[in-house]
């Protein structure tokens, strides 16, 4: 049935509603969590701020691996220094399988993240978009209702939790937080390639790009700028490809405006993958997959293939393609991203689920400097090492003993 669905929606992709707010449509964490000012003033205490994303996270095949993931998540609410706390969730797509209908919400997103303290956003995938047609349903219908609302309200796939649906204005959008800017897109229902605009569906996110770009560049905005969107331009190997024509559209827009992201964040490809795309300015522009949050772990080597050595070149720059090496990836484990953003650094760490609730070091990360768009080592907030090492060069100088 799946296959015979692909075949169809292969043929073309799927129109969707238009979200609300006009051309630009916005979505703040202060509306999120209903304005509350304790939250925000301590963001800004603390100087940074910090999220988690993961996609392709539904599974299928019972809470085992989806449960790995949500628990290391949850795990991380259990910080000593405040900073360090996850604030939101912001998911890469296919929230459920096989097929985006409301039956599937409960066991595959309510259940499995019913301790997890934050909101929880999302993206949609083509898994959430596609329907059955045995089912009485429209494409994206679920979603909508559960990431969509237009007011904070319990859904009925939600059975006896009282997580309330989100209230995103559509499946694209502009998400602002303190230090951090997230355009989320919808790469529709195709199992390849992503899709943003053509004939089919009209180039609204297009115009959405452009106009938040716009808004970018008219603000001075010096904060930490992510796309986020279902299927990712790169993957080194594995079951699904390119999304060539989706990325062509995303940079000549940038090219256009003069506006580029720090980062882009993708799901689909069931595996984790970092690339790194050099500008031919010289700037560095972190493109990541991460797909693992749950539902099937698919291999980058198959069919006697030798295994992927990284990093490796998988684009050569020339006059019309950027140089793009993977530099890092997972096709082993289920896992997630943890992301920490301030005023001078973006920072996105790669934590897989297997190493368990206690353990804190990242198995991959990549910091991107917001000023120079350079690639460079992390610099920890941490206010009682520094305080600390004062205190010990003065009692140094003091000649005490």
């Amino acid at each position: 049935m799946i296959d015979e669905l692909n075949r169809e929606h292969k043929l073309k992709a799927l129109a969707f509603p238009a979200p609300r707010g006009g051309v630009e449509p916005r979505l703040t964490l202060a509306d999120v969590i209903s304005n509350d000012q304790t939250i925000l003033d301590q963001i800004s205490t603390n100087g940074q701020i910090v999220f988690h994303s993961t996609g392709d996270c539904g599974s299928t095949r019972g809470p085992k691996t989806q449960n790995e993931v949500s628990d290391k998540m949850v795990s991380d609410f259990d910080e000593t220094d405040p900073a360090e706390v996850p604030q939101f969730n912001f998911l890469l797509g296919d929230i459920v399988y096989s097929f985006g209908e409301a039956q599937y919400y409960y066991d595959q997103f309510y259940e499995p993240y019913r301790d997890y303290h934050a909101p929880i956003l999302a993206v949609a995938g083509n898994h959430d978009g596609m329907i059955s047609p045995l089912q009485h349903e429209k494409s994206l219908q679920a979603f909508l209702r559960n990431f969509c609302s237009d007011c904070f309200q319990v859904s009925p796939d939600a059975g006896n939790l009282s997580r309330t649906a989100q209230i995103q204005p559509g499946v694209f959008f502009t998400f602002e937080a303190p230090f951090v800017r997230i355009i989320a897109l919808y790469s529709n229902t195709l199992e390849d390639p992503g899709v943003i605009s053509n004939s089919d569906i009209g180039d609204s996110q297009l115009k959405f790009l452009k106009a938040a770009l716009k808004r970018v560049k008219k603000e001075g905005y010096r904060g930490a700028l992510l796309f986020a969107h279902h299927h990712p331009p790169y993957v080194a190997r594995g079951r699904h490809g390119w999304s060539i024509e989706m990325q062509q559209q995303i940079d000549a827009i940038c090219e256009e405006v003069g506006v580029w992201p720090h980062a882009d964040l993708a799901g689909h490809a069931h595996n984790y993958q970092r690339f790194t795309r050099t500008r031919p300015d010289g700037t560095h522009i972190p493109y990541i997959v991460c797909g693992n949050g749950g539902h099937g772990i698919q291999r980058l080597t198959s069919n006697g293939q030798p295994p992927l050595r990284a990093p490796q070149l998988i684009q050569a720059a020339s006059k019309d393609t950027d140089a793009v090496v993977i530099e890092n990836y997972d096709d082993q484990n289920y896992g997630y991203l943890r992301i920490v953003a301030n005023d001078a650094q973006l920072r996105i760490e790669y934590h897989a689920a297997v190493d368990g609730p206690y353990t804190k070091a990242p198995d991959d990360q990549v910091t991107v400097d917001l000023a120079t768009r350079q690639l460079s080592h992390f610099v920890a907030r941490n206010a009682g090492i520094p305080a600390l090492a004062a205190r010990i060069r003065e009692f140094a100088r003091s000649g005490k003993t």
